[in-house]
């Protein structure tokens, strides 16, 4: 299911396409029923209407969802710069002849991480977590001979920072797999069929207009949500503006 929701466009036409077979088939079906008493399409209309009004709730409620995801990933980002740029300054406080050593790992890693936001291909990601994971060995391995040597107030501090900077990077992974439900997604779909199959079966013979523009408003609908809860497939997505500034502010230096 993730690889389908990851791809917008594909959502926006399974979702439309559906929605119209669903239409048509009520039109298909409503054309061939006896006419509807008074009090018959008064109940069908009551129906309707409750179906549409529990779809566009479950389209409401998924895109608020979708919003609080994609705001977190963006604080993360941010939270992720600072923990970065603090460990950076902080590396003062470990012996001089491991100075140099942490900070270039740290710019290392600043790069790797700027590529785990910007890359969009599977193959891609997953060398930069081979080389982030690579990285943090190294780090960890730098900065641990210093704080066994030097078991001072400063240099547990040091060590703090970096404990911070890679647990940003945990908290960030764990914010871009946390998505919309699929259930979430099955239940939408359900309902934008079983209302356009209802729209189809009372619409007969009364005009087709909603027929066509119900399924395209509910699929931009759906294309949206699906385009902000997709970390990478999507056209909105969150860049790493701060760690290109501190990136960019750290090779200034």
């Amino acid at each position: 299911m993730s690889g389908i929701v990851d791809n917008p466009f594909v959502v926006f036409a399974a979702f439309l396409v559906a929605q119209w077979i669903a239409a048509y088939f009520g039109d298909f079906v409503g054309s061939r029923r006896r006419p509807a008493k008074k009090d018959e399409l008064a109940d069908l209309d009551v129906v309707q209407t409750a179906a549409l009004t529990l779809l566009a709730l479950i389209i409401g409620f998924s895109f608020s969802m979708a919003v609080s995801r994609y705001d977190q990933r963006k604080d993360y980002e941010e939270a992720e710069a600072n923990a970065i740029g603090t460990e950076y300054l902080r590396a003062d406080l470990l012996p001089a002849e491991n100075v140099l050593a942490v900070r270039d790992l740290i710019r290392r890693w600043l790069d790797q991480r700027i590529d785990f936001y910007e890359r969009s291909s599977e193959r891609r990601i997953g060398q930069v977590e081979a080389k982030m994971e690579k990285l943090q060995a190294e780090l960890w391995s730098a900065i641990l001979p210093a704080a066994s040597a030097y078991p001072t107030p400063a240099i547990a501090l040091a060590v703090a920072g970096m404990n911070d900077m890679l647990n940003a990077q945990s908290r960030t992974q764990g914010a871009w797999w946390n998505r919309i439900p699929a259930a979430a997604w099955g239940l939408m779909g359900f309902i934008a069929i079983a209302c356009n199959g209802l729209l189809g079966y009372s619409e007969h013979k009364r005009g087709a207009l909603r027929l066509l523009v119900v399924p395209i408003v509910v699929s931009i609908a759906v294309l949206l949500i699906a385009d902000i809860d997709s970390p990478r497939g999507g056209i909105i997505r969150v860049l790493p503006h701060n760690l290109i500034a501190l990136s960019q502010s750290i090779k200034a230096q």
